[in-house]
């Protein structure tokens, strides 16, 4: 009878331990412990991105849109769940107070701003002449994509709404340095440029490039070569595997390993934003 109480106190003392575990993880989750971490900018959430026009339009009235906006994908759960204040910019600073304290704030926050300081222009210039240049893109983010093995796509199509390669000049987002150009299977004739915040803006399937090499400054706004539609093939210049557009990515570095996040809202933020130029007729 006592190994049986002691058996019955230990399975009990077990189960309320049990309980008391399962209890406290679901109490961080609420309270939102579990989302910030060393490894919060890797998890699907983060690269998602998931916003509103209200909160970018939120964002853009502030100065620091990289550290606001990632306060906001805290605090929603990235995007899941409302925000309980009104968006406003008053609202910036009491998320601040209560995630500011929080263990890889800093780190969170320094990757966020390299995703949204460094913005300045939408990556396709208007015409300045009377010649009609529209393109249009969506948020496609992870769909599937074939070429190579089926794999989710890590960017934001720009589809030209005139078809012809070599048509639309394509400038930098951003200020910074090249890291990459040439060919790539699947992006064709590519450039990667790394922004002052450590961004690495990547703009692909072009049909040439302006006369900038690796290595090279430059500054937002600067042309980097013409949309077109070269890539899935091995043969360097290969063409018309797919519709005249412009992919863009964006990519953070989280030790060694590269993390690409959902650029369609980044380009929505900076839609507005182009320099004007003379299209060829």
């Amino acid at each position: 009878m006592r190994k049986r109480r002691i058996h019955n106190y230990i399975l009990i003392n077990l189960l309320l331990c049990l309980f008391l575990s399962i209890g406290i993880h679901k109490l961080q989750e609420t309270g939102g412990f579990l989302r910030l971490n060393e490894n919060t900018i890797t998890k699907e959430g983060f690269r998602r991105q998931k916003l509103s026009e209200e909160i970018l339009n939120c964002a853009r009235d502030t100065k620091d849109p990289g550290k606001n906006l990632g306060l906001y994908l805290l605090e929603t759960n990235f995007g899941e769940k409302a925000l309980k204040s009104p968006i406003n910019p008053e609202v910036f600073p009491h998320l601040e107070n209560k995630w500011g304290r929080r263990e890889h704030f800093d780190d969170y926050t320094a990757q966020c701003r390299g995703i949204w300081n460094d913005l300045v222009y939408f990556p396709v210039p208007e015409p300045s002449n009377n010649v009609s240049a529209d393109v249009s893109y969506v948020d496609s983010w992870m769909f599937e994509r074939n070429y190579g093995g089926t794999h989710g796509h890590e960017g934001t199509d720009i589809m030209a709404d005139k078809n012809e390669r070599g048509f639309y000049p394509i400038v930098s987002m951003t200020d910074g340095v090249v890291r990459h150009k040439g060919w790539l299977e699947q992006g064709g004739w590519r450039l990667g440029i790394v922004a002052p915040g450590g961004a690495y803006f990547y703009y692909a399937h072009l049909d040439s490039y302006a006369d900038i090499e690796m290595g090279d400054t430059v500054k937002a706004g600067d042309l980097l070569g013409y949309m077109g539609d070269t890539g899935y093939s091995t043969v360097e210049g290969t063409t018309g595997n797919f519709p005249v557009h412009l992919h863009v990515g964006i990519y953070m570095f989280h030790g060694e390993e590269e993390v690409s996040v959902n650029p369609y809202w980044a380009l929505r933020y900076i839609e507005n934003q182009k320099i004007k130029c003379a299209y060829a007729r």
